[in-house]
């Protein structure tokens, strides 16, 4: 079962032009009929970034990318995962002594607390959280 990082799930949006490994990853995890999860904090990630291209200027990609954010909603749907009493407990251990990457630390603490496998790019800011990292495009 696995957790879906904000950099993985937006490397999926490019579609075939998509980094080879994260299709591959996806090919797999889909043909297995793995579980694949989102976090609530990847939505707001997500959102933040329609919004500051808005703020820009760019009415027509910020269109564009929030249809592509409500689409990924509503497949995902009940497979996004809200950040409640547990993980934000979680969280908040995880910050002392080390506050940097408050969100990235919520996504983690979303992981640990479901037993999820993170999927991310990122991994340097997750190695010593104490949870299992799948890096897809390596």
């Amino acid at each position: 079962m696995y957790l879906i990082d904000t950099n993985v799930i937006s490397e999926l949006r490019k579609g075939r032009r998509a980094n080879p490994g994260v299709q591959a990853f996806f090919d797999r995890v889909i043909a297995e009929e793995q579980p694949v999860y989102l976090s609530a904090v990847t939505i707001g990630e997500l959102q933040r970034g329609v919004d500051l291209i808005r703020h820009r200027g760019d009415a027509d990609q910020a269109a564009r990318l929030a249809g592509w954010l409500e689409l990924l909603i509503n497949a995902y749907g009940e497979e996004i995962l809200d950040l409640g009493q547990q993980e934000a407990r979680i969280w908040g251990r995880m910050r002392v002594p080390h506050p940097e990457n408050a969100l990235d630390k919520q996504i983690a603490a979303t992981a640990l607390s479901y037993g999820l496998t993170l999927v991310t790019r990122n991994t340097r800011d997750f190695e010593r959280l104490g949870l299992e990292i799948v890096n897809p495009f390596i």
